[in-house]
């Protein structure tokens, strides 16, 4: 895993989500934790879900189109991170 872009990505979930206004900062946020649901630590819930796959395509310039595939990738930001790395250099449609 790129660790250079996954702290890249927890900062881009802490500022789209507003997790600063609970206290959550990047150094709180595990790769691996759930990211989105039920299980969030961080009560992430699909309206954040939405801002954090808007924030992804627009720095990333890779797009998100497919429902399932943006709840496969929110698993965990580690997930996100290994998409994001892998089509960095290229935007395509998923």
């Amino acid at each position: 895993m790129n660790t250079i872009l996954s702290e890249e990505i927890k900062q881009l979930i802490v500022e789209a989500c507003n997790l600063n206004s609970i206290g959550v900062s990047i150094e709180d946020i595990d790769v691996d934790a759930p990211l989105v649901g039920p299980d969030s630590p961080w009560e992430i819930d699909s309206l954040d879900a939405i801002e954090i796959v808007a924030a992804v395509e627009k720095k990333y310039k890779v797009r998100i189109n497919n429902v399932d595939t943006a709840q496969r990738l929110l698993k965990s930001v580690r997930i996100l991170t290994d998409f994001i790395d892998s089509k960095i250099s290229d935007p395509v449609v998923v």
